[in-house]
């Protein structure tokens, strides 16, 4: 767990970026899945990253007066209610979470539309991220007319509305120390459910049966639930970027491609593998995957402080374009297949994303057009990928080859630290394993 004393340095820390003014910043709603049964509940990532409270209907209210010493830090959330905690669980109701969560106030949810406009009046800057969520906007927009309907008395109504993601996103992209060992976790139980998959997969397995190992793995080691939805696809599925039907039979001489993580406190982890069903690579597959995986350690060795954001991809693109032209899926230099684009009939996406709270997590990948430079405490994923699809200009061999492999990495001071590397990804690991 992140401690209590971590919140409130980042509420620091966006306080001193702040101009006076007031910050709101929502939790996410519950979502119905169908009729009167609601899907797992899920905190908004920047709530939570300011304030640790996982409850929902909440809102997070920072206020900044002319001095940084004047912050004021409120929250609204649900009243404590034992009925409804003897059918839905624990509450921590306004008082209980003011002291637990070290808010300076704390009031009923049921408040909000009565007391945020007195508390937004006579400020000229709004911290809020209009567009995230149509019901709060709705709200929001209600607020500052209840102001504006009281200017004759004198009170001045906000004139600027600042996006709080602006300065979010940027504190997020660089990981604390509390971040990153939870990241560390969440990797490793991520990394466990692969090799778990690796050694129970074989041929006439349902794609839903290694899912279900990942589950139980993700359970077993405290993780709350998968980050993102598992993609398991087998054979021409693994050519499918967002597979996640998962429901067709595993056969003996494809490969099957598991994109899987967890999440840990919120925290995800982020990790692709690709095996033989039957154990043993055929010598195209083995071929095909050698070429990512020379790929994917390329573009690691460029993760390093000072190096920018596109490195990595450039250097996998350049050995996977090598690897297609010797293969004979691509013609011509590789300068001119790169110019062309014609690689992207096998590879079609970037090298990686930011990692954190969101398994997309937020952050800027260009500044001043310029694709950022990599410095400590960042986090990203380095995943590159080879995905051949039937066509006439293509050996039938390579048909429905589908390979990526993805790990989770951590830019240090003087390299990187690859989270993930216990999952498998050499040849003789995965055959050795798979045995």
């Amino acid at each position: 767990m992140v401690p209590i004393e971590s919140y409130i340095k980042r509420r620091q820390q966006l306080a001193s970026q702040m101009q006076k003014g007031v910050a709101i910043i929502p939790t996410s709603p519950e979502r119905v899945r169908n009729r009167d049964c609601n899907h797992p509940y899920r905190f908004d990532s920047y709530f939570y990253y300011l304030t640790g409270f996982d409850e929902p209907d909440a809102v997070f209210v920072m206020i900044l007066g002319d001095d940084i010493n004047e912050t004021k830090s409120i929250l609204f959330c649900q009243d404590k209610d034992m009925e409804h905690e003897i059918w839905n669980g624990f509450r921590y109701g306004p008082e209980s979470a003011k002291e637990f969560f070290s808010i300076d106030e704390a009031y009923s949810i049921s408040s909000v539309d009565e007391v945020l406009p007195k508390l937004l009046a006579g400020h000229s800057r709004i911290y809020y991220s209009l567009g995230q969520d149509d019901a709060w906007d709705l709200r929001f927009t209600g607020w500052l007319n209840q102001v504006r309907e009281k200017s004759r008395s004198g009170l001045s109504t906000p004139a600027e509305i600042y996006d709080s993601r602006i300065l979010l996103d940027e504190m997020r992209l660089f990981k604390g120390t509390e971040e990153l060992q939870l990241m560390r976790r969440a990797a490793k139980i991520s990394s466990r459910a692969h090799c778990r998959a690796m050694q129970v997969t074989h041929p006439g397995m349902k794609e839903y049966e290694v899912e279900a190992e990942f589950l139980y793995e993700f359970r077993k080691h405290g993780a709350e639930a998968p980050a993102y939805t598992p993609i398991v696809a087998g054979g021409a599925n693994a050519c499918v970027l967002h597979y996640v039907k998962n429901s067709m039979e595993l056969k003996s001489g494809d490969l099957v491609l598991i994109d899987a993580g967890c999440e840990l406190n919120g925290y995800a982890a982020d990790i692709t593998r690709t095996f033989p069903v039957n154990g043993k690579f055929s010598s195209v597959q083995k071929d095909v995957y050698q070429l990512v995986l020379s790929a994917q350690s390329a573009a690691i060795n460029t993760v390093q402080p000072g190096n920018s954001w596109d490195m990595p991809h450039t250097a996998a693109l350049e050995v996977l374009v090598q690897g297609f032209i010797d293969m004979g899926l691509c013609q011509g230099s590789v300068d001119s297949v790169i110019e062309s684009e014609d690689y992207r009939r096998f590879y079609m996406h970037r090298t990686g994303h930011w990692l954190g709270l969101d398994v997309h997590d937020v952050g800027e990948y260009k500044q001043d057009e310029k694709w950022r430079l990599f410095d400590s405490g960042m986090a990203l994923t380095v995943e590159p990928g080879c995905y051949i699809r039937p066509a006439e200009n293509v050996p039938e061999h390579f048909w429905n080859i589908g390979v990526r492999i993805e790990d989770d990495v951590i830019v240090t001071n003087t390299g990187c630290e690859v989270l993930t590397a216990s999952a498998p990804k050499s040849v003789n690991e995965i055959e050795e394993l798979m045995r």
